[in-house]
C-alpha cells in the first residue's frame, strides 16, 4: 500500500525551488501506529537557528518538523524523498534515535546526511558504523550554524571543519575534521546571530490563554552537573557558557511585539539560573517597563532563588514574570545529593511559598525510580508533591507537578555510573520504549506528557518498576483533576 503523504509539512523553505537541506525533527513516537493524542509541542530552536543561518548565507532550507504534525516514520521518509533535498539533517536524541535511524535508512542514495543532537555527540562512533547511517557525510558535535553553511557550500569542507566526523569509506574507521584556527566555529557569537525566523517554527508563535506566545533562547551551555541531564556540564566540555546581552533579548522582544505576541517563555538554563543574568536581565526589562505589555516563563535555579532577596523577587513579578519551571526531581536528601542537585526539600518548600505569594505560579518537574531508589524515598518525592498542591492552594499563584519515569542518557553521569557496575550493557540501557499511560489515549488525565513517557524497562530503583508507575500516575491523575477544577 503506497504511503500516504501529508499535503505540505515543510515549514520555511520555497518549494518551488531545489531544496538544499531539509532538517527533520524526528517523531518520539511511530503516530502511524497510534495517533498524537497532544496538539502542542515545543517548536525546534535550535533546528530554527541553522536555517536561519543557513538561509542568511543564501540556501534555500526548510524543516519537517515529524513530532509537531504526528507523523508516522514511512510518512516522513517518504516528504523527505518526494522532495529530495541535497542534504537531510537529523537532530539525534537518544529516545528517538532508533526512530531517527528507520527514516533515514530508506532515503534516496543521492540525499546526503547530516547528524547532530545530544545522541551524536555521546556515541559518534556507535552511530556512524550503524549501517542505516550509512550515508551521513557529516556527524557534527556541538553547536552548528557555522559549520552547517560550510557543509552546505561544500562537504569536502568536513576536513577543515572541527567537531565533524564521518566514516572514512575506505578502512571504515571513524575520522574527524579540524584545522588551527576553525574553533571559532564551535562557539558561535550568539548575539551575532540572526534571530530566529520563526517561519521554520512550526507552533510559534502559539495561540494561548488569550495570548500569542513565542519560545526564546537567553544563553546557552548549563554550569550545573545534574548527574541525570544531558546539559550537564561535565557531559559537555566544548561548550562555552554564554548568555545573550540584554539589549539583544529585548530587541527580540519587541520584534516579536510588533507581530503580536505578548508572551514569552525562557527555554534555556540560565535565564533564572544565575544571580548576574537575573540582575542583568531585570534592569532592562525594569527599563523598558516589560512587565506592562508581557508576561513570561522562565526555568530557574532552587538554590538560586532561595538566595534571591525579597526585591528581587518583588521585581520579577512586577517585570511580567508568569511561571517558573524548576526541576525539583526528588523528595529524598539522598536522592538529591547523589544526582548533584544542589538543594533540599526545605530550600524548595521556601521557594514555592514565595514566589505563589507573589502571584508567580510554578511548574516542579519530578523524576521517579532513580538508580537505588526506595519506595521509601518514592513516597518521600509524593509527600514533597502534596506539601507545595497545598502551599499553592493558599497563594495567588499556584503549584503543578509533571513528574516522568527515570531513563537513562548516554554522556551523562549518570550512564558513566551505571556502565561502571558492569551490570548493564549500552544496548539494554539505549531500549527505549514508548510506555502507554493513557489507555491507548482516552484516558484523558494522561495525555499532556504522552508522547514523553519513556522506559527502558529495567529495574534501576531499588523500587518495582510496576510500583513507579503507580505513582506516577496517580500523581499525573491528581494533577490533571486540580487542572480542571481551577
Amino acid at each position: 500500500m503506497p504511503t500516504e503523504l501529508p499535503s505540505n509539512h515543510i515549514a520555511g523553505a520555497d518549494l518551488t525551488r531545489p531544496l538544499d537541506a531539509l532538517f527533520v525533527n524526528a517523531p518520539l513516537r511511530d503516530y502511524s501506529e497510534r495517533p498524537r493524542v497532544n496538539d502542542f509541542t515545543l517548536p525546534v530552536l535550535g533546528m530554527g537557528y541553522i536555517a536561519t543561518h543557513a538561509t542568511a548565507a543564501g540556501f534555500n532550507v526548510g524543516v519537517l518538523d515529524a513530532e509537531a504534525h504526528g507523523l508516522g516514520i514511512e510518512q516522513t521518509t517518504a516528504v523527505i524523498n518526494e522532495h529530495r533535498p541535497r542534504w537531510a539533517g537529523f537532530n539525534l536524541l537518544a529516545p528517538t534515535y532508533e526512530i531517527s535511524a528507520r527514516i533515514a535508512a530508506p532515503l534516496d542514495p543521492d540525499i546526503k546526511i547530516i547528524l547532530g543532537g545530544h545522541q551524536a555527540k555521546a556515541m559518534p562512533t556507535q552511530i556512524l558504523r550503524d549501517p542505516r547511517m550509512a550515508r551521513c557525510a557529516a556527524l557534527v558535535i556541538g553547536e552548528g550554524e557555522t559549520r552547517v553553511v560550510e557543509l552546505l557550500k561544500d562537504h569536502r569542507s568536513r576536513a577543515e571543519l572541527p567537531g565533524v566526523m564521518w566514516l572514512d569509506p575506505i578502512l571504515k574507521n571513524p575520522v574527524a575534521g579540524g584545522r588551527p584556527g576553525g574553533n571559532h566555529h564551535l562557539a558561535p557569537p550568539i548575539n551575532a546571530l540572526p534571530f530566529v525566523n520563526r517561519s521554520f517554527l512550526t507552533q510559534d508563535p502559539h495561540f494561548d490563554a488569550g495570548r500569542w506566545e513565542a519560545n526564546m533562547v537567553g544563553a546557552r551551555g548549563c554550569p550545573y552537573d545534574c548527574s541525570f541531564c544531558g546539559a550537564a556540564v561535565s557531559a559537555n566540555p566544548d561548550i562555552s557558557i554564554r548568555t545573550r546581552a540584554a539589549e539583544n533579548i529585548i530587541a527580540e522582544l519587541h520584534q516579536l511585539r510588533e507581530t503580536g505576541v505578548t508572551a514569552f517563555r525562557f527555554v534555556d538554563d540560565l535565564f533564572l539560573g544565575a544571580k548576574r543574568v537575573i540582575d542583568r536581565m531585570m534592569t532592562a526589562f525594569t527599563a523598558e517597563r516589560v512587565g506592562e505589555w508581557a508576561v513570561w516563563d522562565a526555568t530557574g535555579r532552587i538554590n538560586v532563588l532561595h538566595r534571591a532577596s525579597d526585591t528581587v523577587l518583588d521585581t520579577l513579578a512586577a517585570n511580567g514574570l508568569r511561571e517558573v519551571a524548576l526541576g525539583i526531581e526528588s523528595g529524598s536528601e539522598r536522592m538529591l545529593e547523589l544526582i548533584d542537585k544542589r538543594i533540599n526539600p526545605d530550600m524548595t518548600h521556601t521557594v514555592v511559598q514565595r514566589l505563589t505569594e507573589r502571584g508567580i505560579n510554578v511548574k516542579g518537574y519530578f523524576i521517579l525510580g532513580f538508580p537505588t531508589e526506595t519506595e521509601d524515598e518514592i513516597a518521600q518525592t509524593v509527600r514533597l508533591v502534596h506539601d507545595l498542591w497545598g502551599i499553592s492552594d493558599h497563594q495567588p499563584g499556584r503549584f503543578r507537578a509533571s513528574a516522568f519515569e527515570y531513563r537513562p542518557y548516554p554522556g551523562t553521569p549518570d550512564w558513566t555510573r551505571l556502565m561502571r557496575t558492569g551490570r548493564y550493557t549500552a544496548e539494554q540501557l539505549l531500549n527505549y520504549t514508548a510506555v502507554d499511560l493513557t489507555s491507548s489515549g482516552e484516558e484523558a488525565a494522561m495525555r499532556e506528557r504522552d508522547e514523553f513517557n519513556f522506559s527502558v524497562n529495567i529495574q534501576l530503583s531499588e523500587a518495582p518498576v510496576d510500583h513507579v508507575r503507580r505513582n506516577l500516575t496517580a500523581l499525573s491523575r491528581e494533577q490533571y483533576e486540580r487542572n480542571a477544577s481551577a
